[in-house]
């Protein structure tokens, strides 16, 4: 099984934009949609949309609100969610090719982190 995105759901996750340095993803989903475990590499995540998600990995989880409009950082990390909220989720992930700096293994908050 490819834990790549637009792999494991492919009615939700689009490639908008790729080179040999980054790939840009279109997310979209509806309330109480769900997707399939999958990786995402260091990512840089712009919401277009304010949403609710359950990001789950392996047995923790992790409740999210974002507004529209914020541009967070997600550490490279493999994690399914759910669209808890009452809102249809829309955000672009710019992900980057490049390798980490540290395993995807070690220690990551699950989900993003704003930026500064």
């Amino acid at each position: 099984m490819s834990a790549d995105p637009t792999q494991t759901d492919p009615d939700k996750y689009k490639v908008v934009f790729e080179n040999d340095r980054v790939r840009v993803l279109e997310y979209r989903d509806k309330p109480g949609d769900r997707t399939s475990p999958h990786r995402h590499p260091d990512t840089v995540m712009f919401t277009m949309s304010a949403f609710e998600r359950r990001l789950i990995r392996g047995d923790q989880q992790r409740d999210v609100q974002l507004d529209a409009g914020r541009v967070n950082w997600l550490a490279a990390q493999e994690h399914s969610g759910e669209n808890i909220g009452a809102t249809d989720s829309h955000a672009l992930f710019v992900e980057l090719k490049e390798p980490p700096r540290r395993s995807p293994e070690s220690a990551v908050e699950l989900g993003p982190t704003s930026g500064s």
